[in-house]
């Protein structure tokens, strides 16, 4: 009973606090919690006009149409291939963009170059896709404009297979590489500056004391970040692919997403695309019980 006082009286002191958890708990509570009870719809034979109560209980039925399904799996190849050659280029790459912000000495540049970075993460894709299309699109795109002045043959950059996946990837990674810095930099202000001023003294350059000091230091940072991203591996977001893509490279533009997206508001398979969900977000959970076993392995701490 003194334990329980003294609690109530902890929880009365930080009262504006958990006042302030307040919406957010109720975001995941509305949002995210009680939606799950749709996922019964995966194994029930939906019908709009019984609901899900009243339709009828198929078990794993679902799951053995979807998978007998070779859209379905070309889908899921698709959204791995997107994913990895997004994660090759762009994880690399902004750790690079974050390390050369970090050498910025003046202030103010340092700003602006940080603001033009950012600028693309907030832009709209649908925004975006229409960038993409004026620049790459072969007839009357910016860039195939630019090479038949020079003389050279346009490229379809929007209806060949090869060229799409480069486009979707060099979109990707320009909208989101400035953003992703962000982290990086936060931790590389935790360095010790120290560490860089004995190893001047000692004579090493600034390439040595990027490789002996720096990312040793944010190691941890990066690891954490890449177990993150892998565990993302199967989701893809609608917009992009669904914007970006049409149906002249459905067969490398439709991930499971889109396949989603016509299965449930398309043609009203309402069981089928709970299903592809539910199959979605335990392969994601998996993968991220193996990112965070392998990253434990190689002695750091992980997420989990």
């Amino acid at each position: 009973m003194r334990h329980m006082s003294k609690t109530m009286h902890k929880i009365w002191n930080y009262k504006w606090l958990y006042i302030m958890l307040v919406p957010v708990i109720s975001y995941f509570v509305i949002f995210k919690y009680i939606p799950m009870y749709g996922l019964v719809m995966a194994f029930k034979d939906y019908n709009v006009f019984k609901g899900i109560s009243g339709s009828q209980w198929v078990g794993f039925e679902i799951f053995r149409k979807i998978f007998s399904n070779q859209n379905f799996w070309n889908s899921i190849r698709n959204t791995f291939l997107l994913n990895l050659l997004t994660l090759a280029i762009s994880f690399p790459f902004t750790i690079i963009v974050a390390l050369m912000l970090n050498e910025v000495v003046s202030g103010k540049f340092k700003k602006v170059i940080q603001s033009i970075l950012y600028l693309p993460h907030f832009i709209s894709w649908v925004v975006v896709a229409s960038i993409v299309v004026n620049l790459f699109s072969q007839n009357g795109g910016t860039i195939n404009l630019f090479l038949s002045k020079m003389g050279l043959s346009s490229i379809p950059f929007l209806s060949n297979n090869g060229w799409w996946i480069f486009t979707y990837v060099i979109s990707n990674v320009w909208k989101e590489i400035g953003w992703g810095t962000i982290i990086y930099l936060a931790a590389l202000t935790g360095v010790d500056e120290t560490l860089y001023e004995a190893s001047y003294l000692d004579g090493a350059s600034k390439f040595q004391r990027l490789i002996y000091i720096t990312l040793p230091a944010i190691k941890s940072v990066i690891v954490v970040m890449l177990i993150l991203q892998i565990s993302k591996m199967m989701t893809i977001g609608l917009d992009a692919p669904l914007l970006v893509g049409n149906k002249k490279v459905m067969e490398v533009s439709e991930v499971i997403s889109t396949y989603t997206y016509r299965m449930g508001i398309e043609q009203a398979k309402y069981s089928e695309s709970t299903a592809i969900g539910l199959f979605q977000s335990v392969v994601n959970i998996v993968i991220l019980f193996f990112a965070d076993k392998f990253a434990k392995l190689i002695g750091e701490e992980g997420i989990l």
